[in-house]
């Protein structure tokens, strides 16, 4: 495991904790009750979701030039938000060569 997995490591174990901790206090449903309940919430809502989406793309194209499949990642980021790009992020920094790459260095 290197620094980088390492430290992507800790971010989605403190935001895990902090989504935990935030849904323990408020509920599964307290917690979208919240987001819903100002246009500040929806705002936030909307941002993630724009953001999420693009990183969603990026995984997808990312993942093809490398040869693995981004599905896993992409289910992930749609029910747990970035914890999806978390885990992607640290399974692509275990050294997998992208596909490219390979052909480039065979030639």
């Amino acid at each position: 495991m290197n620094a980088k997995q390492i430290g992507l490591g800790f971010v989605l174990a403190d935001f895990s904790a902090l989504t935990a901790y935030a849904v323990y206090q408020v509920g599964y449903v307290g917690f979208f009750e919240s987001l819903f309940g100002s246009i500040v919430g929806i705002t936030v809502l909307a941002d993630l979701v724009i953001a999420l989406s693009l990183v969603m793309v990026w995984m997808g194209r990312d993942a093809r030039q490398r040869g693995v499949s981004a599905t896993p990642y992409i289910v992930a980021t749609l029910l747990l938000g970035s914890v999806g790009p978390l885990l992607y992020l640290i399974r692509r920094e275990s050294g997998t060569v992208p596909v490219n790459a390979r052909l480039h260095a065979a030639a």
